[in-house]
């Protein structure tokens, strides 16, 4: 490896900016807020939020000790919080989050707290329109496997811990750096990586070159002896910045970094990775989905940058669980397969069933798709039915607004008027699960089915249900 950071700030003691005793979460059950409010809640800080329903997120926030309520109550508000975090997600109008602005108490956003966190340490920050949620697990798992360390805030749940955060007395921070309304830019990224720069949340950016650019500045944050690692072939890639550059690929030797001789293996992947001029041998990703590959790739070339051992980096892969929802095996036998996954952008889609195709080859693939805001929606909704169309058969899901308020004409059936040549049904959700089994039973003589559950909204609760009803069949 020829590419080495500055990790002097590793012989520091980790610690938080702001000393704080009292912390108050609305949005709490958020994947990122609920991932700082663990952190506070483990550093001896007092925690309690508001969510709007319950989840899994928000049980296990109650079940280690934080209080969670979840109507819109002025009598839960806590009047003694040093300050008020919350997620944009929550509308203005919300009655406790107006009551704090209206009353002069110090209001966070999720980005505001990582930064106090993040100020003394060295960063880690993965960004990316898609690719960066697994990809930022990797990086965090390979650092906690090795003995490396170091602290770790993603979004997702990393299926080897159960938890999308975890603390350590290491002077290192795994962040997931989120391009939505530029939080990203309140980071100090010491190893910057770049995943994909394709066109979204252009309800914030108002067009491709302003999102293009908030990359390039997040680039520009990069201090001396640090290190920019980004996907071969982005956009605007010769304008991105960093006092050192890698790039890389899954399979492009154009990249600094690559793999090669790459082989389906046991459900995942086995292959070489040429990273940086070193060869590293003898690596298995015991994971689908080619894109994950290239995930692992930018990973490697960040922990051989702090000096991880091929050794260390080969066991850690070798041992790496995935993300739940990211291409998540929930039923894998010769009959049928069905995989969850959290794809919720065209790309995302196009390179899910890429991975599906490699993965299973011979096999008949259904992909059951919930869009997540109109905004999106109404941008890409032909870029969406383009990458629909490459499945054998598709079911659309009812929009899923998140927080925004409807836009006329805009619906799943502005994605279903772009499919061609290829079968097209509208579900509601309560019809999911008898539509899968009727559609299983259809098809059976035909040979291996691959159903499919992606989108980031409601959806996620519906594989548990499937796969309940079919892993016996």
């Amino acid at each position: 490896m020829r590419t080495i950071i500055d990790t002097t700030l590793l012989q520091q003691p980790f610690r938080i900016r702001k000393e704080l005793r009292e912390l108050c979460f609305i949005g709490i059950g958020g994947i990122g807020m609920s991932a700082l409010a663990r952190f506070f809640h483990e550093q001896g800080v007092k925690v309690s939020g508001y969510d709007k329903t319950p989840s899994e997120l928000t049980r296990s926030l109650e079940a280690s000790g934080i209080a969670v309520h979840y109507s819109e109550d002025l009598h839960a508000l806590v009047r003694s919080a040093d300050a008020v975090v919350y997620t944009p997600a929550i509308p203005a109008t919300h009655l406790e989050l107006s009551w704090y602005k209206e009353n002069g108490y110090t209001l966070w956003k999720r980005s505001d707290l990582l930064q106090q966190i993040t100020t003394s340490s060295l960063n880690v920050c993965i960004a990316g329109t898609h690719g960066k949620t697994t990809t930022s697990t990797m990086v965090a798992h390979l650092l906690r496997h090795s003995g490396f360390g170091g602290n770790a805030f993603l979004g997702g749940i990393a299926a080897n811990y159960g938890t999308n955060q975890w603390s350590s007395t290491v002077n290192c921070c795994v962040v997931e750096a989120d391009e939505y309304d530029r939080s990203f830019l309140k980071l100090l990224p010491h190893v910057a990586l770049i995943t994909a720069m394709d066109p979204d949340h252009l309800d914030i950016y108002g067009d491709v070159a302003s999102m293009e650019q908030a990359f390039v500045d997040f680039s520009a944050l990069i201090p001396n002896g640090g290190l920019l690692v980004h996907k071969w072939g982005l956009p605007r890639a010769s304008d991105l910045k960093g006092p050192q550059r890698l790039s890389y690929h899954a399979r492009n030797d154009g990249a600094d970094c690559y793999a090669v001789d790459i082989v389906v293996s046991d459900g995942g992947y086995r292959f070489d990775a040429i990273i940086d001029g070193e060869r590293i041998g003898d690596l298995y990703l015991p994971m689908g989905g080619w894109h994950n590959v290239e995930n692992a790739i930018g990973a490697i070339t960040v922990a051989r940058a702090l000096g991880l051992g091929p050794e260390a980096i080969r066991d850690a892969l070798a041992c790496f669980k995935g993300v739940q929802r990211r291409f998540e095996k929930l039923i894998d036998n010769d009959r049928l397969v069905l995989i969850d996954d959290y794809a919720h952008h065209p790309v995302e889609l196009r390179v899910l069933i890429e991975g599906v195709r490699s993965q299973y080859p011979a096999a008949s693939c259904t992909i059951l798709f919930q869009p997540h805001l109109y905004s999106r929606t109404r941008d890409l909704a032909k870029e969406f039915a383009q990458a629909l169309s490459t499945a054998d058969r598709v079911a659309l899901l009812p929009l899923y607004p998140a927080r925004e308020l409807p836009m006329e004409g805009v619906d799943s059936a502005l994605i279903g008027s772009s499919l061609r040549d290829v079968p097209l049904v509208y579900l509601e959700s309560d019809t999911v699960v008898d539509w899968v089994e009727e559609q299983y039973h259809r098809c059976r003589s035909t040979g291996q089915q691959v159903f499919v559950v992606a989108g980031a909204g409601d959806i996620d609760r519906l594989p548990a249900a499937i796969k309940k009803r079919m892993q016996n069949i």
